[in-house]
């Protein structure tokens, strides 16, 4: 081998480890820190278990093979298959099917889903801070009991200082995120190794699934129950599909399957081994706070700091995924063009959107509020995670059979396998409604409300603004013949790529000037993530001084009109100066109606909504001083 492909081989090697460590750091802080209250709802939570071999067996049981099915094979190994140009994520997905079964009969149903697991995602961004933070500042009644009044004044303090940072952006800190996580896994691996070595059959009863299935035969309905808080050990797993985009598909499955995996395996085999190595009376007390009583005394306090910093890097990694669904779903227009500001030079998907940022603030103040602890969150949690994945396998199901044309024979039982398992954990949590699975239901049916008006709206706004479009071509003739020609370049935006815009009627209609270069520009969010530069663009003559100018964007990608104006070199005359143009907006007021196409009072809600969006000029970065508005009303 020679010396450069050794080199080159060997700088691949470091590239993917440096993602590795990062994937540690920012993906599986979520599942990470499941170990802080899975086990241990399992056992005292809605519906208490007994602290026997029968039951703690059973349950490290189900644990492991829920981690291996769902996380590992779904998940890392099938899932982050179903990538959309690099891209992962339910609306990822859902942009990859659509794209294919477009025109089939399921196709309506399948949009549905996607959009539904998005509005459930928002259900978990606001659980997740408050769970999380609240189980690791909950470690203080363990160092000493008389703390406990402090616990909920810190979680909030934690809580509203993570959301404060949020617009310096993750740049800076993110440095430190893989280190950290790589201490706080090693040290809980630790944790569980020692007691292991207290109770080593501990590994064996682990990877039986007997003891599961006993565990189902014995206690039936209670065991199905208690599936409700076993899943709290893969939440996170979502989002290690959904952030495939930053790190990439093989340094993720190195992360997990070597590092991440075992860690938390062992911390739970070592929580199951201290249970199981205690009298009756010690297991009681111990189940109470299992992950941090692995610790000795001396060391509690310490683990309550790391867990803490933990928690908070799980959360801020949600919060970042907030922010990049609601920048996928504005983008393929599911929700209004919202305020973005992008935190790095650099990193193009590192943003932060101030609406969702304080909505998401307030929502966990009040979780924290009103929930106190994190046991009473926990009924909360799994609804949102469930739901979510059982609508990925159903997506999955169409891609496996309509897209990826998997052999039936292959296909089928595989599916079956998921359905099961996502079905009974989904099923087990919707008996946790009145205790507090309410809640991601409620945000989930608010968001995916939200979401499908504007999505609809929008339809129908463009189909009733299309009913009295004139021909560009009738125009260009009429108006050049008979308007003043003034300096300059004019761009009008136009929403469709046919038809004369309402901002150019309007403008020959009180201002009677053309500028001598008019450009329609109509700007296209494709169905995938990112669209190379030399793609960008169509540009069309029609003819005196009139073209139309297409640009295409990903829907991971930022819409910088000025800068992609400025690539544009003698296609449509001289370089596009921003000094000597203008651009042309229309602003609709919308006039519900009782016509055809929404319910009154989802008109209502789109006008609201139209009326509170961004406005063009912020969302496609125009100068601010050479943008004129002109205003129309459309009644749908």
């Amino acid at each position: 081998m020679s010396s450069a492909t050794a080199h080159t081989g060997e700088d691949r090697h470091k590239a993917i480890a440096k993602l590795a460590l990062g994937a540690i750091g920012i993906v599986f802080g979520d599942i990470g820190t499941s170990p802080l209250y899975a086990f241990r709802e399992t056992f005292v939570g809605a519906h208490p278990l007994a602290l026997d071999p029968l039951h703690v067996y059973g349950v490290i049981s189900l644990i492991f093979w829920s981690m291996t099915l769902v996380v590992t094979i779904q998940y890392v190994t099938i899932m982050m298959q179903a990538d959309n140009k690099g891209q992962g994520g339910s609306l990822a997905l859902l942009a990859l099917i659509s794209r294919s079964v477009e025109r089939a009969r399921f196709g309506r149903i399948i949009v549905i889903l996607g959009v539904f697991a998005t509005a459930l995602f928002y259900g978990d961004s606001m659980i997740t801070p408050a769970i999380s933070v609240l189980s690791a500042v909950e470690g203080l009644t363990v160092v000493n009991p008389d703390l406990s009044s402090l616990v909920i004044p810190i979680a909030l303090g934690l809580l509203v200082f993570l959301f404060l940072i949020q617009s310096r952006g993750t740049a800076k800190v993110g440095a430190l995120f893989g280190p950290i996580m790589l201490v706080y896994f090693v040290t809980i691996a630790t944790l569980g190794l020692v007691h292991i070595s207290d109770h080593p059959q501990i590994v064996l009863h682990t990877l039986n699934p007997w003891n599961a299935v006993q565990f189902f035969i014995t206690d039936g309905f209670l065991a199905f129950l208690a599936l409700g808080s076993v899943v709290l050990a893969v939440t996170g797993a979502e989002a290690l599909y959904s952030d495939m985009g930053h790190f990439g598909r093989r340094p993720m499955r190195i992360s997990w399957l070597w590092f991440v995996m075992p860690a938390l395996l062992l911390n739970y085999m070592g929580q199951a081994a201290m249970i199981m190595s205690l009298d009756a009376d010690g297991a009681t007390e111990a189940i109470k706070s299992p992950f941090f009583l692995l610790a000795p005394d001396y060391l509690r306090f310490p683990l309550v700091i790391l867990a803490t910093v933990a928690t908070f890097i799980a959360s801020q990694a949600v919060i970042s995924g907030a922010f990049s669904v609601t920048h996928q779903a504005i983008q393929l227009g599911f929700i209004p063009r919202l305020s973005t500001v992008h935190t790095s030079e650099s990193e193009a998907n590192q943003i932060y959107i101030p609406v969702i940022n304080w909505a998401l603030m307030i929502a966990v103040i009040v979780l924290v509020l009103t929930f106190q602890n994190s046991s009473n969150l926990a009924a909360a949690y799994g609804i949102a995670v469930t739901g979510a994945m059982f609508i990925d396998t159903a997506l999955l199901a169409v891609l496996l059979l309509s897209v990826w044309k998997w052999k039936p024979w292959i296909a089928v039982p595989l599916l079956a396998i998921f359905f099961i398992v996502d079905g009974a954990y989904f099923t087990a949590n919707l008996t946790k409604v009145p205790e507090g699975g309410w809640f991601p239901l409620v945000v989930g049916l608010f968001a995916f409300t939200l979401l499908t008006t504007w999505a609809r709206g929008r339809a129908l706004m463009r189909s009733r603004m299309q009913e009295a479009a004139m021909p560009m071509e009738i125009f260009v003739k009429s108006a050049a013949a008979g308007a003043t020609r003034v300096p300059g370049t004019a761009i009008f935006m136009s929403s469709s790529s046919k038809g004369v815009p309402h901002a150019l009627l309007h403008n020959m209609k009180h201002n009677k000037v053309l500028h001598e270069r008019v450009v329609i520009l109509t700007v296209h969010i494709q169905e995938v993530p990112y669209i190379p530069v030399e793609d960008r663009c169509d540009v069309k003559d029609l003819g005196e001084g009139f073209f139309r100018i297409v640009l295409r964007y990903g829907f991971m990608q930022e819409t910088d009109i000025p800068r992609a104006l400025g690539q544009l070199k003698d296609v449509c005359g001289p370089e596009f100066d921003m000094m000597t143009t203008s651009f042309f907006l229309s602003r609709q007021t919308l006039i519900a109606a009782d016509r055809p196409g929404m319910a009154v009072w989802r008109e209502k809600l789109f006008a609201w909504m139209l009326r509170n969006s961004a406005t063009a000029m912020e969302f496609f970065r125009l100068p601010t001083n050479r943008v004129v508005e002109l205003g129309s009303q459309v009644e749908i």
